[in-house]
């Protein structure tokens, strides 16, 4: 009887196949690199901010399957903040002032605790948007977890909704006018961030930070935990997991990632705005992540890449630009559902 003996090169993977997110990496890292020399260095910084906003909400909806409507709630506010601390610094929290003992209270009435702070530098703006973003995700995500599916996301929306309006009618947000004029500062107290090319620079380190952050908690134990729980969340509870908590964990990791984004995006532009707590920006996220490649770690990247170069090239249609977006998004839906760089990695069988 004739045995069949496969063929010891079709058996191995190929070096494409084996490395195919390595050499990826590269490619993005090196595009990043030559990138300012050949188009405004302001564009290429806005996009890396939504870039790495996108890669924290495909965190969530790509590998633990969480369609969340509401992200622009964590980073718009912590766009809010940064930009707050970094050209005012002062902070006022409300709390109760008690008359008497707290046990035995003769009158309780709200104030202002005030927090005497000077305009703080960039990376304390940064870190103290982040901060509250990630708080602001904890709170939310303890409500939103309790629910699945289309009340997850309309809890979500919710939130963001009711956090928006807040926006709209507090005094240190500036209202319609938002916080406009942020000082770049020194970064660590030496490095001039008014200079493009150094803004440049540093938005590339937080970018490539962030974007490793997110791959490693993918691939970690962590990480796997997470996929399961989005293909058989009943599965993954039988085998003892208690899949709240890492949903909860999972939503704060995103919330503050997207936090990281929006605050790195205040001081590159030097302004907060409604625009960035608005429902608008919460589904301009999903049309960058569906575009890019849902559950890929490079599609979001090209996802906001692609979107963004869209508006500016299409910036003279005016409003038409989001009628535009819409047939993008239809079209992503009916043609081509694993996005950009989805259809690309399934033509080549190779994960990116």
């Amino acid at each position: 009887m004739e045995q069949r003996v496969a063929d010891p090169i079709a058996r191995q993977p190929s070096a494409l196949r084996t490395h195919a997110e390595t050499i990826a990496f590269v490619v993005m890292v090196a595009a990043l690199i030559v990138a300012p020399f050949f188009t405004y260095p302001l564009f290429l910084m806005q996009a890396m901010c939504f870039a790495l906003f996108a890669c924290a909400f495909n965190l969530l909806i790509g590998y633990v399957g969480l369609l969340s409507f509401g992200h622009a709630l964590y980073f718009g506010w912590a766009s809010y903040v940064a930009a707050h601390l970094a050209k005012v610094g002062l902070i006022k929290l409300p709390f109760l002032f008690y008359c008497g003992t707290i046990a035995r209270p003769i009158c309780i009435a709200p104030g202002w605790l005030t927090i005497p702070l000077p305009p703080l530098p960039p990376e304390l703006a940064i870190l103290g948007g982040t901060a509250f973003a990630a708080l602001i995700g904890l709170l939310a995500g303890s409500l939103a977890i309790r629910r699945q599916g289309i009340y997850f996301a309309m809890i979500t929306l919710a939130l963001a909704q009711m956090m928006y309006f807040f926006a709209l009618q507090a005094k240190f947000t500036g209202g319609e006018d938002g916080i406009q004029a942020v000082p770049r500062g020194h970064l660590f107290g030496i490095i001039d961030l008014h200079n493009e090319m150094t803004m440049y620079i540093v938005v590339l380190v937080i970018f490539l930070a962030g974007f490793l952050f997110i791959y490693r908690i993918i691939h970690s134990p962590f990480g796997e935990v997470l996929k399961a729980i989005r293909e058989n969340e009943t599965r993954a509870i039988s085998l003892g997991y208690k899949t709240d908590r890492y949903k909860l964990v999972a939503f704060v990791l995103s919330a503050t990632l997207a936090g990281v984004a929006g605050a790195t995006k205040a001081i590159v532009l030097q302004l907060a705005s409604l625009t960035d707590v608005n429902w608008p920006m919460s589904g301009e996220v999903v049309l960058m992540t569906l575009v890019g490649g849902l559950g890929t770690i490079f599609g979001p990247v090209v996802g906001s890449f692609v979107i963004l170069l869209m508006q500016y090239k299409l910036a003279p249609v005016g409003e038409w630009v989001l009628v535009i977006q819409g047939v993008i998004f239809v079209a992503c839906v009916l043609l081509f559902r694993r996005g950009i760089v989805g259809e690309i990695a399934n033509l080549l069988r190779i994960r990116l």
